[in-house]
């Protein structure tokens, strides 16, 4: 390591060595150079061939004088003011009768009179004395007061009308269809008799669901369980259908 940082003496280290310069590149110089110099020369200067332009000499006689540069604003119109203005005609005396046309049966201190503000009742809130006005604050009975209160709203109105007006054009349009293709109404007797087949029918399928075993080992089980539960279900639906709806149409 020592003779790599201080190699051992030689006789040729004092030999005169030459010197190294290093070689500076050549100056940049774009290439588009020539074209620059063209166009730059192409473009002549102002007054390169014409000479100045002609410009009349100043006349001693016209100087220039002060205030000549000043924007000079139009002139202004003439303008009345309150000295050139007639003198308007002096109040009317005591004794004098006020001129026809002018007398006026408005009673002016009554207009004028300012009647005292009063205060609008307000309720404290808190300790820190905030006050609310009580007209609009919810604490006195505001809209129960007014005259249609708890009346039906006219929209409501309208819209059972369409509701009935459609129910009695159903109703038609049934009996149409009944008289042309031999339905009858289901009276309310036989309704409630089929509600009550139903719901029996669906007690003994509930009776016998309960009778089933916890765990459902073989195949014929599980099937007989869903073929319940979809026979269940669709009782339910029926009944559900039979209570909604009083009035049904069944073929004769």
């Amino acid at each position: 390591m020592s003779r790599v940082i201080h190699p051992p003496e030689s006789v040729y280290n004092l030999l005169p060595k030459e010197e190294d310069h290093p070689h500076k590149p050549p100056r940049y110089v774009s290439k588009f150079r020539p074209a620059v110099l063209i166009e730059t020369k192409s473009n002549k200067h102002a007054m390169r061939t014409m000479g100045p332009a002609e410009v009349e000499v100043p006349s001693p006689h016209n100087y220039l004088k002060s205030h000549s540069k000043e924007s000079k604003s139009a002139a202004s119109e003439f303008i009345q003011t309150r000295k050139d203005a007639p003198k308007k005609p002096p109040v009317p005396g005591r004794m004098e009768v006020p001129p026809v046309g002018c007398h006026t049966e408005k009673n002016f201190i009554k207009t004028v009179k300012i009647l005292p503000m009063k205060p609008k009742p307000a309720a404290i809130l808190d300790i820190k004395g905030y006050k609310q006005v009580l007209e609009n604050s919810g604490l006195v009975p505001k809209y129960t007061k007014k005259k249609d209160y708890g009346a039906v709203p006219k929209y409501l109105q309208q819209r059972r009308e369409e509701q009935q007006r459609a129910r009695e054009d159903f109703e038609d349009f049934m009996k149409e269809h009944r008289e042309q293709g031999g339905l009858t109404n289901l009276s309310e007797d036989r309704r409630q008799a089929v509600l009550e087949g139903l719901r029996r029918t669906w007690d003994q399928l509930h009776h016998e669901y309960q009778c089933l075993p916890l765990v459902t080992e073989t195949m014929s089980q599980r099937s007989h369980r869903q073929q319940l539960e979809t026979q269940m279900a669709q009782v339910e639906n029926d009944i559900t259908l039979i209570q909604r709806f009083r009035t049904i149409y069944v073929p004769s």
